[in-house]
């Protein structure tokens, strides 16, 4: 069977509007994929009446941003600007004399202790530095004497859930890198993202929030309804004004742009005569940078928002400089050492040095790691190694 064949029966069979894949090696673009239909605004059940998926659809890519500016991050250690295990307190002073959540008490109330060692670049980049999410983590949530206002600089200050680098948990680490970006290069982070990553790597249609031009190419965010069935669920992820860029959500793009940049890191920091990062640098963010903590597994506090997520429950995963890192061959194909990560709405990406493959899965719907959209991803890849 092939590819298009297999993803198409999948999202068939688990009631997905559409999807857009693409799939490459170091040398090209080896599969591009446009399935189903767009579930925008005037969508009547799964399929609806919106306009067919189009290679050049727009995505919320969501946590698929991390990775984007986890290079931009290490562009900047390359030049010394920026040093993976130097405190922040300075660069930013929002970081510094964090406290860590040690209980709650009978009225309720969070109870807390100083951290034992600040946070760093490292920790930032690794998920380890105690900053977690609401939805996933439900101590942090507790902790908020009121629910965070998305987008506002007090939404990126709460409590630490344990001592930098003494945990994995998955949340705004990857926000505070983008303020680190803008504190080191003097430039606004979505500036410096096109000035130096996604402008060299002719990645057009990749922006931080909606750009007037790519409204007629959106594809509208579904919802997985009680019964099964998918209804619209409009959402904006890190878009709009705010008082901060989110280095942890705000990027929108295509299959297209994003297959650029997973291709740059499958070619060891460059692509198409153009360098982003040094090979030996690259190397490093592919190492996990965790020890014998695991990575990947994510709680919910929102089930509506995000299922419970555990990747490879049957191993212990790694993290790297930006991305989850298997590290025995996965179940459906990748081989051990492949990198990575995900977006909130069922955007998924993966590289895989060892069998030269890099991989895009772009839906949008919610709840992340909904059972459908994770027996696409499963059917896609097995596909993509299949051929």
């Amino acid at each position: 069977m092939t590819i298009t064949a297999a993803l198409t029966d999948a999202i068939e069979a688990c009631g997905i509007a559409g999807a857009v894949a693409m799939v490459g090696n170091r040398h090209g673009v080896l599969e591009r994929i446009a399935i189903g239909h767009r579930g925008d605004g005037n969508a009547i059940g799964h399929r609806g009446d919106g306009k067919s998926m189009t290679l050049d659809t727009v995505f919320q890519l969501a946590s698929m941003t991390k990775a984007i500016v986890s290079v931009a991050a290490m562009q900047l250690v390359e030049q010394g600007r920026l040093g993976l295990d130097a405190p922040l307190d300075d660069l930013l002073p929002g970081l510094a004399d964090r406290q860590v959540i040690t209980g709650f008490g009978d009225d309720g109330m969070v109870q807390t202790r100083p951290a034992v060692r600040p946070i760093t670049l490292r920790h930032l980049l690794t998920h380890t530095s105690g900053l977690g999410y609401d939805f996933v983590h439900a101590d942090m949530a507790r902790a908020r004497v009121n629910p965070p206002v998305p987008g506002t600089l007090a939404s990126l200050q709460s409590p630490l859930l344990f001592d930098p680098g003494d945990g994995w948990a998955y949340g705004i680490s990857t926000d505070w890198l983008g303020l680190a970006i803008e504190a080191a290069s003097g430039e606004r982070l979505d500036a410096f993202i096109a000035a130096h990553v996604t402008g060299p790597l002719g990645m057009a249609d990749t922006h931080f929030g909606l750009q007037n031009a790519d409204k007629t190419r959106l594809v509208g965010n579904m919802g997985r309804q009680a019964d099964g069935s998918l209804a619209p669920f409009p959402i904006n992820i890190g878009g709009g004004a705010g008082e901060f860029i989110s280095g942890g959500g705000g990027i929108l793009g295509t299959a297209g742009d994003y297959m650029r940049f997973v291709r740059m890191l499958l070619n060891a920091g460059s692509l198409d005569g153009v360098t982003i990062l040094l090979p030996e640098t690259v190397a490093e963010m592919s190492r996990n940078q965790i020890g014998r903590l695991r990575a990947g597994v994510m709680e919910t506090t929102m089930p509506a928002l995000s299922a419970r997520v555990e990747w490879f429950p049957e191993m212990r995963a790694g993290w790297g400089l930006g991305f989850l890192i298997n590290p025995e061959t996965g179940g459906d194909g990748r081989a051990a050492g492949s990198l990575a990560w995900a977006g909130l709405c069922n955007t998924y990406f993966w590289i895989d040095p060892a069998s030269d493959v890099a991989a895009v899965l772009l839906m949008q719907l919610l709840p992340f790691a909904d059972p459908g959209a994770l027996a696409v991803l499963s059917a896609f890849e097995r596909a993509v190694y299949a051929g």
